[in-house]
């Protein structure tokens, strides 16, 4: 049974390449699409799985959570297991009843068929990341480009070949901010209940990812017209940072608000920063356990480590390869972002309203380089979403051509499955 999962899995892919590109497209992206999904199996059989290599943990824990469910299931009939249900699964409900589905199919734990379908996430994630980039302005041959990349980034490949949770949080932080970049384009309020959906799932993989997206998806959810002037962008700052503000210190009231403001200071707190310094990876700042104070190396951190002089694990050796490519992608992310500034400065906001307060708070929290190689995921996609937008040719008087608008990105299964995105006969950006 372990096998065929595999294998629907591997059909569904097919299908929804094909539903959800332009035909010329398609057929291009397919063979790179199910060599990406080839090389996570391989990936989870000898790296992850490997006893040689030994790396994981949260993804073991979350088979084991999802075994919980399964039992559960047993014993009650087959339903969404929530915290309030089972405390194990606490803010992981999603990952952990979507693989608990496959092991009740398959009979047992069955790590190769859940990985299959992180993996099948992974690769529709890139079928989202293509129609972003051409959401976003950039042309043909370099959205194709960046898909081909997102496929393989290092980094990203090791964390979708296994039972780890960040394929699942990368796909739904895209598809929200891809929503919410359509929405700038062209408003329509089936993409905004679109979001329910999204933002629950979110909520029930990584809520604080939630927090994160919600400037963005005010910005896309308030039909901005017309370009915005630097003044403009500076007053939408100002208004926007009171309700920051707000979501920071909504503590004292009870709902999501709190729940968001608890998990952030929990990861604030010296306690947890010193727990996670632990290991060749840990890094520890003169702050006087102020997660606020030394922001700018926390930021350069962040962002950039592990750095090439970095000593520590072989993984963590590794993991320099996926930070080269990095910084590539940050220079072009840099070089786009002025690109699409002086063009579709909405959309940019969009991205911008995720990446800055995204890297603030991710800076507050460090203290080990291996989590942030991994947690700083989303951050990568979405600079490399400008990246493509610097690699678009342009015109031959030298000016930056107007994309034809495309669909929006598919945010989930009815959007995915939507209408395809014209090929290479846009102008030329």
């Amino acid at each position: 049974m372990e096998y065929i999962v595999v294998l629907v899995a591997a059909a569904l892919l097919v299908v929804t390449v094909h539903l959800s590109l332009d035909p010329r497209v398609a057929w291009r992206a397919l063979p790179v699409l199910l060599a990406a999904f080839a090389v996570r199996l391989a990936v989870h059989f000898f790296v992850v799985r490997s006893s040689a290599v030994g790396y994981g943990g949260d993804n073991f824990t979350y088979e084991l959570r999802a075994l919980e469910v399964v039992e559960l299931w047993r014993r009650e009939g087959p339903h969404f297991v929530g915290p309030g249900e089972l405390d194990s699964v606490e803010s992981v409900a999603v990952p952990c009843n979507v693989f608990a589905l496959v092991m009740y199919l398959c009979g047992g734990r069955a790590p190769l068929a859940c990985t299959a379908v992180v993996a099948l996430l992974a690769c529709v994630l890139c079928v989202v990341v293509y129609r972003f980039a051409r959401l976003a302005g950039a042309d043909d041959r370099a959205a194709f480009r960046l898909l081909v990349i997102t496929a393989f980034l290092p980094g990203f490949v090791l964390h979708t070949s296994d039972t780890f949770k960040d394929g699942f949080n990368a796909f739904l932080v895209v598809a929200c901010l891809g929503v919410a970049a359509s929405n700038v384009r062209r408003f329509d309020m089936r993409k905004v209940l679109a979001l329910v959906p999204l933002l629950w799932a979110l909520w029930n993989v990584r809520p604080y990812m939630v927090f994160m997206c919600v400037l963005p998806l005010i910005v896309g959810v308030s039909k901005i017209r017309g370009r915005l002037s630097a003044s403009n962008v500076l007053a939408l700052f100002v208004l926007l940072a009171p309700l920051l503000l707000l979501m920071l210190r909504g503590a004292d009231h009870a709902g999501p608000i709190a729940a968001m403001q608890a998990q952030l200071d929990r990861a604030q707190s010296q306690h947890v920063r010193l727990a996670n310094a632990e290991g060749t990876s840990g890094v520890l700042f003169d702050d006087g356990g102020n997660a606020w104070n030394a922001l700018a190396p926390k930021l350069a951190y962040t962002l950039l480590s592990p750095f090439p002089w970095t000593s520590g694990s072989l993984v963590l050796q590794l993991s320099k390869v996926d930070t080269l490519l990095w910084y590539w992608l940050l220079y072009h992310g840099v070089r786009g972002g002025l690109r699409l500034w002086r063009r579709n400065r909405n959309v940019l906001m969009v991205l911008l309203l995720f990446v800055v307060p995204g890297s603030v708070a991710y800076a507050t929290t460090m203290s080990n380089m291996g989590l942030m190689f991994r947690q700083r995921i989303p951050i990568v996609l979405v600079v490399s979403l400008l990246s493509a937008v610097s690699w678009s040719r342009t015109v031959p008087d030298g000016r930056s051509g107007e994309p034809p608008e495309p669909s929006a990105p598919p945010a989930g299964p009815a959007e995915r499955l939507a209408a395809p995105v014209r090929g290479s006969t846009a102008c030329r950006t």
